[in-house]
């Protein structure tokens, strides 16, 4: 399998944060998110969403279906696999309320 540069640096944090100390710990996780959709939620490429002001709900679902194979990309669907139902709702909330 080849790894693209641009997978490379979302897929090492997403390692280095899978032994989180705490669930109710999102940091790690955001900061895998922020890899590709920016600290801020507004992603610096083109073919990349903003995240920042979405509705929670879109969001939560969105991030249930990369999880479980209902919306195809394999990178989300790598970063989605191991999280739990409280990280995903804490993840669609957080980029919910950040402004646009």
């Amino acid at each position: 399998m080849r790894i693209t540069t641009s997978l490379l640096f979302p897929m090492l944090l997403f390692i280095a944060g899978a032994g989180r100390a705490q669930a109710g710990d999102l940091s790690d996780v955001l900061a895998q998110c922020a890899a590709c959709h920016g600290v801020e939620g507004i992603a610096k490429s083109a073919d990349v969403p903003h995240l920042a002001g979405q509705n929670e709900l879109y969001l939560l679902n969105q991030i249930k279906a990369f999880k479980t194979g209902r919306r195809a990309h394999k990178e989300m669907r790598y970063m989605s696999r191991q999280m739990s139902e409280a990280e995903m709702r804490d993840i669609a909330r957080h980029y919910a309320t950040m402004p646009r």
